[in-house]
């Protein structure tokens, strides 16, 4: 049976599935296709049930979970770090309200931690890798920032308004869950519970070989050095990516009921993970 697998052309999500795209363990009779896309196109194609399993912003989850649910391993977590709302000046907090912003994607749970964070404010979505360009350029008062460019937007002269995930951690003592993968509902169980084993098969093989794993992933990191791409894989692919845990599934919900109390979410939802079996 063939899995597609879709997921962003970055370098922590190729270092979550360098085995997996480059054969590095058998996996029996599933055959794993690799789909890449950026995350706001990924969070429209899993709404129509596209591909078997895809990357979705946390954000998207309540408007696919009729067609999915979430694995429990491949999160991208931002435990005191995230999304970052960068300027050309020294705005204050307080001035977010009053700013143009240019945001990654409707659906992407960066904008949905902004929403949460500073209530209703001006915007515009562009791509997430031009958003950088557009502030300094002074087409935007602010940008929020995702990505590598959390690394990189000070090398531009630019000011951090907020980190988010900073923000999060201090308010809420969790980290603030971005991205994680979800599989369709409508495959077999037997097959739900293989796919989740060789993924998570996948990052932990990442993580034990990180030297070669690290070299494919910087074919993916658009022009980031060695020692930076190291640092941004080492944020977004660890232990919560592995499995979320208790706390990392609490951050999850926390996160969605935020939103459904702020009505920046048309209902209440609960996420519903499938568990990885420890072997098969």
């Amino acid at each position: 049976m063939k899995i597609r697998v879709a997921h962003s052309p970055d370098s922590d999500d190729a270092f979550m599935f360098y085995a997996l795209a480059n054969n590095k363990f058998d996996t029996d009779e599933i055959e794993f296709e690799n789909i890449l896309s950026d995350i706001e196109t990924l969070n429209q194609k899993a709404m129509k049930g596209e591909y078997e399993v895809s990357a979705v912003s946390i954000h998207a989850y309540p408007y696919v979970a009729d067609k999915y649910q979430m694995l429990s391993s491949g999160a991208s977590m931002g435990d005191g770090y995230g999304p970052v709302v960068v300027s050309r000046k020294p705005y204050r907090v307080e001035d977010i309200n009053n700013l143009k912003i240019a945001i990654p994607g409707k659906r992407t749970s960066a904008y949905l931690a902004l929403s949460i964070f500073a209530g209703k404010f001006e915007y515009e979505v562009v791509p997430f890798d031009q958003i950088t360009d557009k502030v300094i350029a002074g087409e935007f008062e602010a940008g929020l920032i995702i990505h590598e460019g959390q690394l990189t937007y000070g090398t531009s002269g630019l000011h951090n308004i907020v980190d988010l995930g900073a923000w999060f951690k201090e308010k809420f003592k969790l980290p603030l869950p971005l991205g994680g993968n979800v599989i369709r509902r409508d495959l077999p169980l037997d097959v739900k519970k293989k796919a989740a084993y060789y993924l998570k098969k996948s990052i932990a093989y990442s993580l034990e070989h990180r030297e070669e794993a690290l070299e494919y992933a910087l074919s993916f990191a658009r022009g980031m050095d060695t020692n930076l791409a190291d640092k941004f894989v080492g944020m977004y692919v660890n232990d919560w990516t592995l499995d979320y845990g208790k706390k990392g599934k609490e951050a999850i919900q926390l996160f969605l009921d935020l939103a459904f109390e702020r009505s920046l979410l048309p209902e209440r939802c609960s996420a519903e993970f499938i568990e990885t079996p420890e072997k098969l």
